[in-house]
């Protein structure tokens, strides 16, 4: 019990501080990111603090490369929220103007937070793709939505087909799936590009990221509507199940 106890306790003291250089790095860029956020009004105050948290994790798990991939999460979601935002506002499904909350931070990011300190902690490669799976069913959740209600008056639901106004929980438009998907794979481009993914991974966190956007549909059809889970909870199941899949599919195929 105690060496394994210890051994935990030298791991994680290894990720906070991975030496002074790093450290300040990862302060300071997390500081500046979160200022930015707040500034642009993509957080409220609250947010910018759980995005700190986030962005720190990954930073000192899995180095810039993580932190880049976040960023450009961000930008997918901050770009998108304002498209159409009157139109949004208007039927009364809009982001409010303050920003993403910390609630609505963590649903979105705290389970890509997570992979990355088991990825810290095992120093096992799965965990990288549950990270990367995770961050890219985040953008393409809040991409297909946002986009979806800018360009459509109408969706579907995702369980009966029945229509509904645009926003409705559950609903789904072409475009709007469409734009996920993309986001999604924009997503997994990124984590190539900085070298936390392989070819042979990508396709893997690919899918993996859009079966939990899918996840995100059927869960507010089903229970969201119904009041069993609110939207915040619905967002974290779809990306645990993202790095869930992305998780299981790496280690069963490589």
């Amino acid at each position: 019990m105690f060496p394994a106890f210890y051994r935990l306790h030298f791991v994680l003291l290894g990720m906070v501080l991975p030496g002074a250089r790093r450290l300040a790095m990862a302060v300071l860029i997390t500081l500046a990111f979160a200022t930015l956020a707040r500034l642009i009004r993509g957080v409220s105050s609250t947010g910018s603090v759980a995005g700190a948290v986030v962005s720190f994790i990954l930073y000192l798990a899995l180095g810039p490369g993580a932190f880049i991939a976040l960023v450009c999460v961000f930008l997918l979601a901050w770009l998108t929220t304002r498209l159409g935002y009157a139109r949004k506002e208007q039927r009364g499904t809009a982001e409010k103007k303050d920003g993403r909350t910390a609630s609505q931070v963590l649903a979105n990011l705290g389970m890509a937070a997570f992979a990355a300190l088991l990825y810290g902690i095992t120093s096992a490669p799965i965990f990288i793709a549950a990270v990367a799976a995770a961050l890219g069913e985040a953008a393409a959740d809040t991409v297909s939505s946002e986009y979806g209600q800018a360009s459509k008056e109408r969706a579907v639901l995702i369980t009966t087909w029945e229509e509904v106004p645009a926003g409705t929980d559950g609903g789904i438009s072409f475009p709007g799936t469409i734009a996920g998907v993309l986001a999604a794979t924009a997503i997994s481009l990124v984590c190539l590009a900085v070298g936390l993914l392989t070819w042979q991974w990508f396709w893997i966190v690919t899918l993996s990221a859009v079966l939990g956007m899918i996840a995100d549909s059927l869960l507010g059809a089903a229970l969201e509507r119904k009041g069993i889970l609110n939207n915040d909870a619905v967002n974290f199941l779809s990306t645990l199940i993202a790095a869930g899949a992305a998780a299981l599919l790496v280690r069963l195929l490589h």
